[in-house]
This record gives structure tokens, C-alpha cells and sequence, in this order.
């Protein structure tokens, strides 16, 4: 990439970072070329849809997600080194307003650009969800797909509350039960 094309690669993703921030995930690309100081074709040149400066936008939340998974797998007990990422997961989802729906429309669609962001968070769940199996927390038949899905209804829940801070962490206090191998013994608070 040429030094102009890098300079304006990066204003883009600056801009657009804060611009998603303050107005969310559904902000309008004209306005993120705009406030960087370029034309929507230079936009759409380095990132063809909203999905590839979404995924260029979370590519450091991802890599923090999955360094978080990696250091997560020697953790002593597997269910609540899951339930750990799962909530880091939450919480990532909800800086960005819509970026949960986004993470959702995207989550089956190989095709997406957001799809490089999905599948290695999958790889890395699927890896902290069989520890959690077969340490007999988690029951069999749950699957890593099915918890994504979760996490990003959660975050979207959440966003739709701003004015109940609680109610991400009991949403997935309840999912949870639901993941127990057990559920008729008392639900622990992470499993």
C-alpha cells in the first residue's frame, strides 16, 4: 500500500471507530468518509461493504478476545473460564451500539466479511466449551454456534435497556441454568 493509501486506510478506521462509537454500527459510510477527509469511493476501495470496516474496526477487540481465550484454557475450572469469555464476549458486543446485530446477521454467513472475525471466535469457544463438557459443567449437546448466538442476543437485549446495567449478567445467569449437565442441582453462580 502506498504511504497516501495507508494514511487514508487508517483516518478511515479512526473515524470510523469513532463514529460507530457515538452514533453506532448502523452510521452512515458517506459521513465516515466525510469526517476522514475522503471520498466514499476511497471508502468502499479499502473496505467494499460495512461488513469489512466492521471487521477492520474489531480486529483488536478480537485478537483481545482470543488472546483471552488461549490464556483461559489452563484456567483450573473450565465452566467459569467459559462463562469468563462468554461475558467478555457481552461486553465487547455492547461498546458499539448495532454491533450485536451485526455479529448476529453474520454468524451463519461464511461469506461476510465479518465471517474472519466469527469463525476463529468460534474455534476458540468450541475449545473452551469441550473443557467445560467434559469436566461434566456443561451438558452435551450445546454447541458453540448456539452460545454465540446467545452472547450476541444478550449484548442486543442489553442495548435495548441502557437503563438496566444488570441486565446482560442476568440474562446469562439464566442461560447458564440451562447449560448445567445437571439442572436440578443449585445453580452455581458461573455454572
Amino acid at each position: 500500500m502506498r504511504a497516501d493509501a495507508r494514511r487514508n486506510y487508517q483516518r478511515l478506521l479512526s473515524e470510523a471507530r469513532a463514529a460507530f462509537a457515538e452514533h453506532g454500527t448502523d452510521t452512515s459510510l458517506e459521513d465516515v468518509a466525510r469526517r476522514a477527509g475522503v471520498g466514499i469511493g476511497t471508502l468502499y476501495r479499502h473496505f467494499p461493504t460495512r461488513h469489512a470496516l466492521l471487521s477492520a474496526v474489531f480486529e483488536d477487540a478480537v485478537s483481545d478476545l482470543l488472546t483471552r481465550s488461549h490464556a483461559l484454557l489452563d484456567a483450573p475450572q473450565p465452566c467459569t473460564a467459559l462463562v469468563e469469555w462468554l461475558r467478555a464476549i457481552i461486553t465487547h458486543a455492547g461498546e458499539y451500539r448495532g454491533l450485536a446485530r451485526a455479529l448476529m446477521s453474520a454468524s451463519r454467513d461464511d461469506s461476510s466479511a465479518l465471517a474472519s472475525c466469527s469463525r476463529p471466535m468460534r474455534e476458540a469457544g468450541t475449545r473452551l466449551l469441550a473443557r467445560a463438557q467434559e469436566a461434566g459443567a456443561v451438558r452435551q449437546g450445546v454447541s458453540i454456534e448456539d452460545l454465540m448466538q446467545l452472547t450476541n442476543a444478550i449484548a442486543l437485549a442489553a442495548e435495548e435497556s441502557p437503563d438496566d446495567p444488570e441486565l446482560a449478567d442476568r440474562l446469562l445467569t439464566l442461560t447458564l441454568r440451562g447449560l448445567k449437565a445437571d439442572p436440578s442441582t443449585p445453580a452455581h453462580r458461573d455454572c
